[in-house]
């Protein structure tokens, strides 16, 4: 039969719908690919999931923002390519044409197997399917996942564990209800506690009727254990997404910041912290689910059951209006718009137009309303009239270009959000927000800062991230002195702040802007500092030049001149940082840098400086007891015509004065080295710095001129072991050596010296004329001899005109243990 239905109660776990689709499915032949459809229940295709591996990992996904036509094509396009597949329709609610949604009638012919899960039989059988029943787990089975979820010691405990095998059998077998009731009792080690317990979870469950109706008791026998009443908001919150959604952490714990439910503290990373700590919480009774997108994003989702479980609570109180991701076009009908309503989520959606016409006479308890995510091209010119306890505004991602007047009489406002509304170019008078905590204007259009922006000295948070403002009035920022973040864009110079105006910002935790010269800049970091208060993130730009930030806590100093011999101040803590195009620089570390204590610095970029003759002079470590750039995880040059050396002293590179200071931890944990167009440097690497580059990972060198070797002995260190004396190169971790471009360079390591580099997986090889040989290898243990080894997983890249080329200096057998793979450019 080409169609399969599994159905089940609520919880049942789409791992045992698996296991028996496995059985009953999978074994009979073999298919290529397996498609989980996810449907709303006004049947859109919400996201689709395919992978061959496993059906449960995401890897590819339908636009949420393409209408119901739009997307059923989509689909039905892939399928057709699909070749021989099992589709899973997930989680149907009801029956479904299957056209509708885009999906071609299972046959022999277009290698489909359709299987689709549901909570119905009768939803099986309409649809035309083999009925596969998921009974619940048997009571072993339940047992051992309650055990694994309960924690070691309460599984050694023989007075309780009598009355949890009780606790366990009011599960009923369901995997997520186990998991959940588990994460309550969690380290609960009280006997009477756990009888306590079992009378409320069974009371509960003899209250209501109906196999739903008890998965829900059983859920939210969970979130009534919830002892933070913080934490039951903070999760009842979670339901204002649309299902299957999966929310970023960091977006998450700002949205319960806004709404109110983590209380004011001293700063905002304290509440964020409050955050992570009842997401914790919320994870450890298993009511959200911890994952992490394939960015690697920490994110949260709420699994079918349990938000059903949380609409429940929010039909009743608090009162919720939910009815996000479901493509509607135009806003609920008034009667759904009852008086005593609170949150409103209607994002996700295709809603275009918003009208008074709906709207119930007065919204007296309305809090919330989230508007984002929908092609809203006009607001009613009144429809903020009747809601006096506003207090958050979400219209994030819409096409609105203006606000209507009526916004200014939201006198509750706390949070304003009109992130990327791209043509947004003005706002109304905001000076009657006085309560507004919140204001993200980030990638709007707006030309002038909001009129009235003065007087709304409660805000926290201004995101005004935006290319088009002409400047930011005088005296605005020492109003705003409550600032926790605040964002500007660095690319626009319009934007560019003065010292002065920064300095009575005393509680910035997070800030991005953008100053004209050092001097400022200067001046910003000092009153910093004798403040004694630390920015927690921050992008900081300096001069002409954009540079886009990849960590918390960077600067990025651009074509500035004009700043010969002033002293480069930085944050505490600079994680990462880019010099561009600026001449004056001799080195960056020196007696006159402060970077010399940049300890934490963990990415440099050195771009287009003709003045820099060396990274590091070692003339500073006499006036400095930090060692510098001892966390360096990156270090690119690029385009530096007078770069010599990476560490340097008058004496010169490899004296002895050299060798004894350079035992130091600078670099010790760089893992990776970028070279590009640095025309005045001989040798990359001399051997007495290798001591401190243990870690280095990757070796990249191109269009050098002036190279001749990239690993280096000094003569006198020939000299020393005596002429025959093999030198060792040790770099344990190095991955990969690539080189291009290099004229003049004739030998990867000095001729005396043997590379011992077990980790090493490439040498790629492009234009390199002069090189003639491939430096022998030793192993990091063993005795064997040079010439005979090479490390395991090493391959050699390149035309094969130059592998046939090298010379072997009569030890062909190095070549036999070398493997070569030709490379085109």
């Amino acid at each position: 039969m080409s169609k399969i239905g599994v159905w089940g109660m609520g919880g049942v776990g789409k791992t045992t719908i698996m296991k028996h689709i496995h059985n009953d499915l999978l074994k009979e032949q073999r298919f290529e690919r397996v498609i989980w459809v996810t449907i709303s229940k006004e049947f859109n295709v919400m996201k689709v999931q395919d992978n061959i591996a496993s059906a449960l990992e995401s890897k590819e996904y339908l636009n949420k923002e393409e209408d119901k036509l739009r997307r059923a094509a989509i689909l039905s396009e892939m399928l057709k390519k699909a070749g021989k597949h099992v589709l899973i329709l997930d989680d149907v609610w009801d029956k479904v044409s299957l056209e509708e949604v885009g999906i071609p009638e299972p046959s022999g012919s277009n290698g489909c197997k359709l299987v689709l899960t549901t909570r119905s039989e009768h939803v099986c059988k309409y649809m035309g399917c083999k009925v596969i029943k998921v009974n619940p787990l048997s009571e072993e089975e339940a047992l051992i996942l309650f055990l694994n979820k309960v924690g070691p010691n309460i599984v050694q405990s023989p007075t309780i564990m009598p009355t949890l095998k009780l606790v366990v059998r009011e599960c009923a077998g369901l995997p997520l209800t186990i998991v959940v009731v588990a994460g309550t009792m969690k380290g609960e080690d009280n006997p009477l506690i756990w009888k306590n317990e079992l009378g409320e979870l069974k009371e509960r469950i003899g209250k209501v009727e109906g196999v739903e109706a008890e998965v829900i008791e059983r859920l939210k026998f969970s979130f009534d254990h919830l002892k933070d009443k913080q934490a039951k908001y903070c999760f009842l919150y979670c339901i204002v997404y649309p299902e299957d959604f999966e929310i970023e952490m960091d977006e998450l714990i700002e949205c319960w910041i806004e709404e109110g439910f983590i209380d004011d503290m001293g700063t905002r990373q304290e509440m964020k912290d409050k955050g992570l700590t009842i997401l914790k919480k919320l994870e450890d009774n298993c009511l959200l689910e911890n994952i992490t997108n394939v960015f690697g994003q920490p994110r949260v989702k709420m699994q079918d059951a349990v938000r059903d479980m949380a609409l429940s609570i929010t039909r009743m109180n608090p009162r919720y209006m939910i009815q996000a991701g479901l493509q509607l076009e135009e806003l609920p009908e008034k009667e759904q718009w009852s008086p005593d309503i609170e949150k409103v989520s209607l994002m996700f959606n295709s809603i275009s137009k918003i009208s008074i016409d709906v709207l119930p006479t007065k919204c007296q308890l309305l809090t919330t309303l989230l508007l984002q995510n929908n092609p809203i091209k006009k607001i009613s010119i009144s429809f903020f009239t009747n809601m006096p306890c506003l207090s958050v505004l979400n219209l994030s991602f819409t096409k609105i270009k203006s606000l209507p007047n009526s916004i200014s009489e939201l006198k509750n406002l706390t949070t304003l959000l009109l992130c990327e509304c791209y043509e947004l170019r003005d706002l109304p008078c905001l000076s009657m927000l006085q309560e507004l905590k919140k204001l993200d204007l980030c990638w709007t259009k707006i030309e002038e800062v909001p009129e009235g922006m003065d007087r709304l000295i409660k805000l926290r948070y201004i995101d005004l991230d935006v290319s088009t403002p002409k400047e930011i009035p005088a005296g605005l920022l020492p109003k705003l002195v409550h600032l926790q973040h605040l964002s500007f864009d660095v690319e626009n110079e319009k934007t560019s702040l003065k010292a002065e105006e920064m300095e009575p910002l005393k509680k910035l935790e997070c800030f991005t802007g953008r100053f004209k010269d050092i001097n400022q800049f200067n001046k910003f970091i000092s009153s910093m500092q004798q403040s004694k208060k630390n920015l927690i993130k921050y992008c900081l730009q300096v001069g002409s030049y954009n540079v886009g930030c990849e960590r918390d806590k960077t600067v990025a100093i651009g074509r500035v001149h004009h700043w010969e011999g002033e002293l480069i101040m930085h944050p505490i803590e600079i994680q990462e940082l880019h010099i561009i195009e600026c001449d004056y620089l001799r080195s960056l570390v020196d007696d006159n840098s402060s970077f010399k204590n940049a300890i934490d610095l963990r990415v440099c970029r050195i771009w287009g400086c003709d003045g820099i003759e060396c990274v590091v002079s070692l003339s500073s470590f006499a006036s400095s007891s930090a060692h510098p750039f001892q966390s360096l995880e990156v270090l690119d040059l690029h385009d530096l015509p007078k770069l010599s050396a990476l560490i340097m002293k008058d004496a010169g590179i490899g004296s002895e004065t050299t060798s004894t200071l350079a035992t130091s931890a600078t670099f010790s944990h760089l893992k990776e080295i970028r070279i590009y167009k640095c025309s005045s440097m001989n040798t990359l690497l001399p051997h007495w710095l290798l001591l401190d580059l243990q870690n280095l990972e990757e070796i990249w060198v191109q269009e050098c001129d002036e190279v001749v070797e990239i690993l280096g002995a000094a003569t006198s260190e020939v000299e020393e072991k005596g002429g025959d004396a093999l030198i060792k190169f040790h770099l344990p971790k190095l991955r990969e050596l690539k080189l291009r471009n290099l004229p003049n360079l004739n030998s990867i390591c000095s001729k005396s010296g043997v590379m011992v580099c077990d980790s090493l997986r490439l040498i790629r090889v492009i234009n390199c004329g002069e090189l003639k040989r491939i430096p022998p290898f030793g192993p990091l243990v063993g005795t064997e001899q040079p010439y005979a080894y090479a490390p395991p997983s090493l391959t050699i890249e390149s035309r094969k005109e130059w592998w046939e080329s090298l010379e072997w200096d009569d030890h062909q057998n190095f070549k036999n243990v070398l493997h070569f793979n030709p490379f085109e450019v």
